[in-house]
């Protein structure tokens, strides 16, 4: 083999190499990405999770208060003569 071939096929191998670089970098940059919206995705979940847990606890103690107001109102109707 002469120089010039040398020269060129050491200038295809350094090309192969840089593409070969670029396409891990995209993978990689690809695979950050997803993590990142993943990430973000369970916070947002977590978030909302958070927040109906909030209001299913608001639920119960206005369920609670309620039956409260019930029973004080059927005690009130027994102690007037009535029937709840």
């Amino acid at each position: 083999m002469d120089a010039t071939t040398l020269s060129a096929l050491g200038a295809l191998l350094v090309g192969v190499g840089g593409l070969a670089t670029a396409v891990v970098t995209a993978i990689g940059k690809r695979g950050e990405n997803a993590l990142n919206g993943y990430s973000s995705l369970t916070n947002d979940l977590q978030e909302e999770r958070d927040g109906l847990r909030l209001q299913l606890t608001e639920a119960f103690a206005q369920r609670a208060a309620d039956q409260a107001e019930i029973t004080r109102l059927r005690n009130e109707i027994m102690r007037l003569g009535g029937s709840p």
